[in-house]
Parts: C-alpha cells; sequence; structure tokens
C-alpha cells in the first residue's frame, strides 16, 4: 500500500518503527497524522494481537481523523470504531475495544473506561500495544492526557509489562511559558517525560519540509490609538460612580478600567463580597465586570456590539431588584442609557481597528477564490464580528460568505458539535470562504489551505500563534495581526515569535543529549511527577474529608438565601450533583426546556432551574430512568459555609465534604422522595 511519505516523513518515524516511544515534531500541515497512519499500519502487520488507540483532544478531531486519514488506509484490513462523547457506543467501550484492531476518541472516553469498574466499559492500558496521542503537547499538569500517562509511567517505574508503545504528534511542545533557554530545555524533557518519549524532527530534509509547508508573509497592521473615545469615556464616569457607591478602601485597590487586570480584580471582589455576605460589594463587582466587558468590546469592535451587551444584561434583571443596591445600578444605568445608545451610533468615534481590518479582508478577498479565518478572543467577539462582516457593504461586494466557529457546549453563545462539523463542512466546500473562530480552529482542524489568517485582538501563547499561523498553507499566504501600535497584543505577538524559535532551540539541545543522559534526566522527571501525584491525591482525599455533608450549608450566591445542606445532595454518574430533599422544590422556579445534542444512558435533560427570590440561574432539572425529576445543580450559582467559613468552590470537585452516590433504590424508597416521583 503507497502512503506517499514525504522524505522527512520517513525520517521521524523511524524510531516508532523500531518500537520505541517517540514525539514527532512537525509543523501545522506538515503530514503528523499521514506518519501516524504509517506507523499504525506498520505495528498492526507487524505486532502480535495488535491493538491501538488513537487519542484526540477534541471530538471534532475523531470523525476527521477516522474519515480522512485511517479509514482510507486500514479499513479493507483491519476493524476501526471511532468513538466520541456524543456515541452512544462510549457506554460499551470494553467490549468495542475487544472487537477492534483499532479505536480513535476522545481521550477523556479512554480515561472513564480506565476507571469504570463495569465488564464491559472497563479497559486496561495493557489491553493496547500501541497509543498514539495526537497534539500531545496537552500532556501536562491536569490535562486528560496526563492521567492516562500518569498511570502509565507508574506501572513503567514499578516495572509492569505489557505497556503499550508511544506515539505523540505535536507542531510546537512550547517554552511553557519559559522564555530562558535553560526552563525551556526542562520544559521539553518534562513533556518528553510525561510522554515517556523521545522527541524527533527532521535534520536531513528540512528544505523539502519548508516546500511542502511554506511559511506566510507576516504582516503587522498597525493602528493608531483612538484619538476620541467618549462612548467608552462615559462608561468609565459610570463605573466611577459605582466605586464611590463602595467603600473607598474596596475601590482604590481596583486596578486600570478596561483591562484583564481589572477584571481579574473585580472577580475576585465579588468573591470577597460573597463570603463577607456584603451584598453591596458582591453585586457592584458583578456590575462592574460587566461595563469592564463593555469596555473590552468597544476596544475590539464596535461601540453598539459594547452598549447591545450592557443592555440586554440591566434588561434582564429589571424585575428582580432585591435592595437599594439593585435600585442604584440598575437606575444608573437606565438613566444613562440614552446618551450610551446615542454615542455608540456616531459614526465620528468609531473603533479604527475596524478599518483596518476593512482594508486586510478587502484587499485578500478582492482575489475571488480567497478564503481565510479570523480569528477573535472570545465568543462574543466572533458574534459581534459575524455581524459587523455582514453589515458591511464594502465586504459583502467582494463576496466574503462568513461562518462563525466556535467551541462546543451547552452555554448561549456555544456551539452544538453539528453545528461545528457543519460549519466546517461548508468551509471546505467552498459555501463559506470566511471562518471567524476562537482557538478551536488553531489545532488539529483539517480545514482547507487558506491565503489569510487574521488575529485579531488576541493575546496568547507562542503554541497558538504557530498553530494559527499554520492555517496560512496557500502559496504567497498573508498572516495579518491587528493591533493597537504600542499595545499588549503587538508586544506579546513579538515574544511569541521570540519563544518559537526558543522552542526550536530547546528541542534541538534534548536531541543533542547522550541517550544516556536524556534516559537519566527522564527518570529523575518520572519518579518526581509520581511522587507529586500521590502527595496531591493524598490532599484531595484529605480535603474531601474535612467536613461531615451536615456541617455544609449551601446559599444562592446572588441573594444569600440558604438553600440546602450537602446531605441533601446526590451524585449521579460521579458528574451530576442533585438535591434528593423534597422540601428544595420551594426554593426554585422552572423555565424552558433544556436540549442537549447528546443522549445519556439514565437521565435525561428537563427544564431550567432559578431561584425563586432572586432568579440565579442554578441548573437545570433532569428525568431520571423516566421515574424522577431530580434539581441538578451548578456549583458556581451557590456559596458555601462550614465551620471554616464561607467559600465560593468552582468546581464540584473543590468542595471540602464528601458527597454520597445516588443509590436509587435506597434514596426512592426514603421519605425524602415523595414529591419527586414524576410529576404530571
Amino acid at each position: 500500500m503507497d502512503f506517499n511519505l514525504r522524505p522527512y516523513q520517513e525520517e521521524v518515524v523511524q524510531a516508532a518503527l523500531r518500537g520505541e516511544n517517540s514525539i514527532i515534531w512537525l509543523p501545522t500541515g506538515g503530514g503528523k497524522t499521514r506518519a501516524a497512519v504509517y506507523v499504525t499500519h506498520n505495528h498492526l502487520e507487524t505486532t502480535a494481537n495488535a491493538k491501538v488507540a488513537v487519542l484526540v483532544n477534541k471530538v471534532h478531531l475523531v470523525d476527521q481523523h477516522f474519515a480522512k486519514e485511517f479509514k482510507p488506509y486500514l479499513e479493507s484490513r483491519y476493524k476501526i470504531t471511532a468513538i466520541s462523547g456524543d456515541s452512544n457506543e462510549k457506554d460499551l467501550f470494553g467490549r468495542l475495544v475487544k472487537a477492534s484492531d483499532l479505536v480513535i476518541c476522545t481521550a477523556q472516553i479512554l480515561e472513564n473506561a480506565l476507571i469504570n469498574t463495569e465488564e464491559e466499559k472497563h479497559v486496561e492500558l495493557t489491553d493496547f500495544t500501541l497509543l498514539v496521542i495526537d497534539e500531545c503537547h496537552h500532556t501536562q499538569k491536569e490535562s486528560v492526557y496526563n492521567k492516562i500517562m500518569g498511570r502509565y509511567v507508574e506501572k513503567k517505574l514499578r516495572k509492569e509489562g505489557n505497556l503499550p508503545q508511544i506515539l505523540g504528534l505535536t507542531a510546537s511542545p512550547g517554552t511553557g511559558g519559559n522564555r530562558k533557554l535553560d526552563k525551556a530545555v526542562e520544559h521539553v524533557l518534562q513533556i518528553c517525560a510525561n510522554l515517556d518519549s523521545v522527541i524527533v524532527s527532521t535534520k536531513n530534509f528540512t528544505p523539502v519540509l519548508q516546500k511542502v509547508v511554506p511559511r506566510p508573509k507576516k504582516h503587522y497592521d498597525i493602528v493608531e490609538r483612538r484619538a476620541l473615545d467618549p462612548f467608552g469615556d462615559h462608561l468609565k464616569s459610570m463605573m466611577s460612580m459605582i466605586h464611590e457607591f463602595m467603600p473607598s478602601t474596596v475601590s482604590r485597590s481596583l486596578r486600570e478600567m478596561g483591562t484583564q487586570e481589572y477584571e481579574t480584580d473585580v472577580v475576585e471582589l465579588e468573591k470577597t463580597g460573597v463570603k463577607k455576605e456584603n451584598r453591596l460589594i458582591a453585586q457592584c463587582a458583578l456590575h462592574l465586570r460587566q461595563y469592564n466587558d463593555s469596555l473590552l468590546i468597544n476596544d475590539t469592535v464596535r461601540m453598539v456590539d459594547a452598549f447591545r451587551g450592557l443592555d440586554e444584561f440591566y434588561n434582564s434583571r429589571k424585575t428582580k431588584l432585591l435592595d437599594g443596591t439593585d435600585i442604584f445600578l440598575q437606575g444608573l444605568f437606565d438613566e444613562n442609557r440614552m446618551e450610551l445608545k446615542l454615542l455608540a451610533s456616531n459614526d465620528r468615534y468609531e473603533n479604527p481597528k475596524l478599518a483596518r481590518l476593512q482594508r486586510t479582508l478587502l484587499d485578500e478577498f478582492s482575489d475571488k477564490n480567497s478564503c481565510g479565518i479570523l480569528f477573535s478572543k472570545t465568543r462574543r467577539g466572533t458574534h459581534c464580528l459575524y455581524d459587523w462582516v455582514n453589515s458591511n457593504s464594502e465586504l459583502l461586494k467582494v463576496n466574503i460568505k462568513a461562518g462563525i466557529l466556535t467551541g462546543a457546549g451547552t452555554g448561549a453563545n456555544h456551539m452544538t458539535q453539528n453545528g461545528q462539523k457543519e460549519t466546517i463542512q461548508q468551509f471546505r466546500d467552498g459555501i463559506l470562504n470566511l471562518l471567524i473562530s476562537t482557538s478551536v480552529a488553531e489545532e488539529g482542524l483539517d480545514i482547507p489551505e487558506c491565503n489569510l489568517v487574521v488575529r485579531y485582538g488576541l493575546l496568547t501563547n507562542e503554541i497558538a500563534q504557530q498553530q494559527a499561523s499554520g492555517r496560512a498553507r496557500a502559496m504567497n499566504s498573508v498572516y495579518s495581526v491587528v493591533a493597537e501600535e504600542g499595545g499588549r497584543e503587538l508586544r506579546r505577538e513579538l515574544i511569541n515569535e521570540y519563544l518559537e524559535s526558543l522552542t526550536a532551540k530547546a528541542i534541538d539541545q534534548v536531541q543533542q543529549m547522550s541517550p544516556r543522559e536524556f534516559r537519566h534526566k527522564i527518570s529523575e522527571l518520572q519518579q518526581i511527577a509520581v511522587l507529586i501525584r500521590i502527595q496531591a491525591e493524598r490532599k484531595k482525599d484529605e480535603r474531601k474529608q474535612r467536613y461531615s455533608p451536615g456541617q455544609a450549608q449551601f446559599q444562592c450566591r446572588e441573594c444569600f438565601l440558604p438553600v440546602c445542606s450537602g446531605e441533601d445532595l446526590r451524585k449521579i454518574e460521579n458528574t451530576h450533583h442533585v438535591n434528593i430533599n423534597p422540601e428544595f422544590v420551594r426554593h426554585y422556579r422552572t423555565g424552558g426546556q433544556v436540549s442537549l445534542e447528546r443522549n445519556f444512558e439514565d437521565w435525561e435533560p428537563g427544564r431550567v432551574i432559578s431561584c425563586n427570590k432572586c432568579g440565579k440561574d442554578w441548573g437545570m432539572e433532569i428525568r431520571f430512568r423516566n421515574v424522577v425529576i431530580l434539581p441538578c445543580l451548578k456549583i458556581k450559582s451557590f456559596s458555601l459555609k462550614t465551620p471554616g467559613g464561607k467559600s465560593t468552590p468552582k468546581q464540584w470537585k473543590d468542595v471540602e465534604f464528601q458527597v454520597k452516590e445516588f443509590d436509587f433504590l435506597e434514596d426512592m424508597s426514603s421519605h425524602f422522595m415523595e414529591s419527586y416521583i414524576e410529576r404530571p
């Protein structure tokens, strides 16, 4: 079978063909996945009882790798199964692995199967003979990849046999944010240790690789700072009034308005207000964050977008004014609303970055066959830019057909996984020629060769920058950075260029190490990592046992209403936290039906639930086994009171008591469940 490998691909697969653990480092578009297909084919041909798992970190990559890479080359001889979070087969993962030669799945599905004890669902690492890990630079810290590889490394250090061969794929391991060579080398070695692998790249065929993956021409499209910004100034004067409404000691500690630092400050301030049960501080902080969001949007897209976000926020709260703080905050906005609206509609003061972006797009799209990606920082930013493109007569004249691509999820601006697939397919088919995307399109996505990539108002790391520029793969393509003169985005982009070259130097230094020195260093790092992991697990267990469930009292985060105790809570599938006390229903009201794209084994979504007193979103009801309806709670909507004080946990895993597993028989038959049996 002809895989049409290029010389540099043949060079980088040699270690893997010898059965060694290795990381292939090739730029975006260099054909890493094809090299992995070749290694997989060779492994299946030459290894007794071979079984391969290809792990990806994003759901849409499961289908892509299956349909475009592995299936065409391997399906005639081998049984391949693609399993993602939205496919029902994941519940029988153990059985599917037994029946397949090759499985392609998200890393989370393998992780779930490794910890599941049911025979149909459980697998062991030793069931596989080869693990291919896509975008393997994520194998660090708390990532799922690192959880899986953490187990692998522990087994290796205990000298357990039959561990699978590892093949990692990355366009850039990065420097881990380090700016000095020795620290960058440590970071690369840590990634190698986490994957128990050497890192390989082409040494003999660099010119061939550069021809296959040409570097785009980089343009810095620099914009002068806005001369006048009356809309932004008016927002700041309103924020100052809120500052004056708060105790002076509080407002003095806040940094410059309209920055990420200010956002960090008000997020912390809201937590402080909640912990002290000081509603004035908590609510002012919450509202200041909305104003700061509007300043950030005003700095990135149009004034009307900034105004609309704030207007929607205050519209949604009009009917839920609980005290003098709410009345002051709502009144301040209502009094200034018309003035803000008027300022936002004055074209004289519009954001100059948009005019610069318009010129960049017009330059490239005047050629009829152009296609490009416009990267923006936030989901909301992508929607604002999409509206701007579609209401811009000049851009419509050059036939720009834009689509939005953001991460999958269930929130207001999230896309469904099917929505993602459709958008990508339309872009491939030429129905769309401009993707307006968050970072989801930077990594791994097989999208057509673009002749334009624009990074618009972005602060990211060197890995994201390399991957984004790697999307511009057509000949004579352009990589444009639209940024304000002397602004932070520009500084970050220049730092990233330096870090990109530092990554290459660090990898080179690692590759120059003698095999003995490399093995010694890797072994040392692995032993340290295992000790740290054991210690972290111990601390986690201690934290979980700190209080009894009865000592944990939950309050609504917005109005401080006490609503339940930890004894009322149960866990379903180790993920969903439900309240089984029938009294709890008095505290919430229900809203619209929640619809999720996926089906679940034992439950289905019901209606949205919110606080009866203040309207704070608390989560949703779930229908469990079609018998019982239970409120499923979002931890972020509550504060937690224990003998140790008040806290605002971000995730359920942060709570300091053990939530019991939901026992269907015991909890159903108890007096608790009377009023939760399916309501007509």
